[in-house]
Parts: structure tokens; C-alpha cells; sequence
């Protein structure tokens, strides 16, 4: 991502659009910001136009530099605790090595009534590049890291401590002339292998065969749709003011009652 132009992530400014969208829909200020993730400079500048306190962390050395960023992974943030107001997580949470880890010191960082919002590539992404990079004659290595569902975020946020949580799923459709060209795109994106230690490179034969494996699923017009599945997510750190559900056993009306067929 370092090497390439900003321009090529067609992913950044599509995740970019949708956090602000949310966040312009919450009533309240957010003085101090913590921003995970230097690769969107536009996202950047829009958070500092509503005048919070911007802070910006960068796994990415490199891209750390360019942008002035704190050069560190998510999953091992040594900021003060309850330091900030919004923290905003434009992609990446699913490439981490420590997931839970990483929530509970974000749910630490949020001073109360304090929201966590974010974006990451789930489960069910990239259907017809899975299928390709088990094609015949490919060594079967791992090659792509663990994906999120929506259900497992959800139980992940409730498990340690965010109220309010909220997560919901966009579907991305792309059609690609050909692999090398999502290739391209997972590159600039920041979406490729990032396992440790990083699997054996691909021989000749088997980009071959998984380009042409990739081929074979096309639409009739040549080209094939790969599909990108976006989880937004969002939660609060609690705070007595916040709403609170109904205590069990509270409820007056009867759910058999309201089954009943009328008559």
C-alpha cells in the first residue's frame, strides 16, 4: 500500500463515505479521535474538519512515516486508558493476529459514552478467488488469513463490555477482466496474504492455473464478478445515561396471547 497511489484503493473512499455518513447521524462532539490506519488522508482531513483532537496509529512502517502516524499494531496500543471521545477503524481489524485483544484495549482507550465505529472485508468475501486458489495442481497452503462474520463481531463486542452494539453487512460486487487484475486491487487495498510466516510463493504453473481457474467463472461478457462483503460496526462505552433494556421478566403482554389467531 506504501508503494502505490492513494488513488488505487477503490475500497478507501467507499468505507470512508459510509463512517461518515454514520457519524454525521450521532447528535453529540467528539473532542479527541483516535484514527486506525493512515492509508485514507481524505478520511483523515474530514475527521479533523469537525474539530476533534486527531491521533492516527499505523501498523504499516512506512505508511506510518508519510503521514506522521504512531508506527504500531491495534492489538498492541499502549495509550492512557479512557484517552478518547470517537475512535474510527476504517479496515484491517479482521488481519490482526489478537482480535479480542485488540476490542478490549480500544474498549479501554473510550472514555465513557465513547463510540468505536469500523469497517472490515467479512465472511463470505471473495467466493470465486477461494475456489481458484484450490484448483488442481495448486499445493493447498494457506493463503488467505481467517474472515469475521456478522454474528461473531456482535457477540464479540457484547463479550468485552461495548453497549449499544450494532453490526450490519454491505455487499460490494466487482467484475474483473481477468485475476491479475484483483490481484491489483487486493494489493493496493491492503487485502493480501498477511499471514506469518507468509506462505510459499506461487510457481509459474500454479498462477497459471489458478488465473485460468479464476477464468473459468465469468460472466458470459468475460468478466468475473468477485464479490467483497463489508461489516460495519459500532459500540459505546457504557455510561449510565445510555438506554438500558428492559429488565427480564418486566414485559405485560403475554407473546402466546399475541400468537393467538383472532377470531
Amino acid at each position: 500500500m506504501a508503494r502505490l497511489p492513494a488513488s488505487v484503493n477503490f475500497l478507501a473512499p467507499i468505507i470512508a463515505e459510509t463512517l461518515l455518513d454514520r457519524l454525521a447521524m450521532v447528535t453529540r462532539e467528539f473532542p479527541r479521535t483516535l484514527l486506525i490506519g493512515a492509508h485514507d488522508a481524505v478520511l483523515a482531513d474530514n475527521l479533523r474538519s469537525t474539530g476533534t483532537r486527531l491521533t492516527i496509529i499505523e501498523a504499516g512502517p512506512r505508511l506510518a512515516a508519510a503521514s506522521g502516524a504512531t508506527a504500531v499494531e491495534a492489538d498492541a496500543i499502549d495509550l492512557p486508558l479512557a484517552s478518547f471521545d470517537l475512535i474510527v477503524w476504517p479496515g484491517g481489524l479482521d488481519g490482526i493476529n489478537d482480535v479480542p485483544g485488540a476490542l478490549v484495549r480500544l474498549r479501554a482507550l473510550l472514555a465513557p459514552d465513547g463510540l468505536l465505529l469500523g469497517t472490515f472485508v467479512g465472511d463470505g468475501s471473495l467466493p470465486r478467488l477461494r475456489r481458484a486458489v484450490m484448483a488442481e495442481g495448486v499445493r493447498p497452503i494457506a493463503r488467505l488469513h481467517p474472515q469475521i462474520d456478522l454474528a461473531a463481531m456482535g457477540n464479540l463486542l457484547q463479550r468485552v463490555g461495548f453497549a449499544l452494539p450494532v453490526v450490519d453487512v454491505e455487499a460490494l460486487t466487482v467484475r474483473y477482466a481477468d485475476w491479475f487484475a484483483l490481484v491489483r486491487d487486493l494489493r493496493a487495498t491492503g487485502l493480501a496474504s498477511r499471514l506469518a510466516p507468509a506462505p510459499p510463493s506461487l510457481t509459474r504453473e500454479e498462477v497459471a492455473r489458478i488465473a485460468v481457474a479464476f477464468g473459468a467463472q465469468a460472466d458470459p461478457d468475460g468478466r468475473t464478478a468477485e464479490s467483497f462483503r463489508l461489516v460495519h460496526f459500532s459500540g459505546w462505552a457504557p455510561h449510565p445515561d445510555q438506554p438500558q433494556p428492559a429488565r427480564r421478566g418486566s414485559g405485560t403482554a403475554s407473546l402466546a396471547d399475541a400468537l393467538k389467531p383472532k377470531s
